[in-house]
């Protein structure tokens, strides 16, 4: 009888080691992750911008991904517009990084929707407003990166907001309200994944 009791403790204590094999841990690898945006400019173009400074961290359940989450803060004085008038008029006018220093992502669930493809739902806070957004996902490839072997996952999100419903109205409708999301995702493994050596 003993030794059933035994091995039952190991098969629940081998049980409970490969589940938490299956929870893998990513953090965005920032030179080959953009966070950019576009926003209308007088009717004329839509005016390109992006975030260099920001965090992401993905936390995977292969088995049950839709219990999988993504969080993300970004630095609000990081906006790059591609001038240095212009990114002082959008930093200091429309997002006012010394009263609101960050943008907040936090999802909230995942929902698969293809192959390829799901929908992250999540909390997604500007200017001390918290609003619920969905992003609609691509999942690109996965696998070891053939410079440094770290096991990186990639995948595009797209999303489209506007800018009123965050309490940030100036200079509307010159300045569009419609603002077009695309984040470009390279992240790597530091828990719970495989590195591959020679991939």
């Amino acid at each position: 009888m003993k030794f059933f009791t035994v091995l039952l403790v190991f098969i629940s204590m081998f049980t409970a080691t490969q589940a938490q094999a299956k929870i893998e841990q990513y953090k965005f690898e920032k030179p080959h992750t953009q966070i950019g945006f576009y926003v209308g400019h007088l009717g004329f173009s839509h005016s390109h911008g992006n975030f260099t400074d920001f965090d992401g961290e993905i936390i995977f359940n292969r088995a049950e991904v839709a219990k999988s989450s993504v969080n993300v803060t970004i630095q609000t004085a990081s906006v790059e517009m591609g001038n240095d008038v212009w990114n002082e008029h959008v930093r200091d006018t429309f997002l006012k990084p010394n009263q609101f220093p960050t943008i907040t992502f936090r999802s909230s669930s995942i929902d698969v929707t293809g192959e390829n493809t799901a929908d992250i739902k999540g909390n997604l806070k500007i200017s001390g407003v918290t609003k619920p957004v969905v992003l609609k996902t691509v999942f690109n490839k996965e696998g070891a990166n053939p410079f440094n072997k770290k096991y990186t996952t990639g995948f595009t999100a797209t999303l489209d907001i506007k800018r009123s419903d965050f309490g940030i109205k100036e200079y509307l409708p010159a300045i569009g309200d419609d603002i077009e999301i695309r984040i470009e995702v390279e992240a790597e493994c530091y828990e719970g994944c495989e590195t591959v050596v020679n991939p």
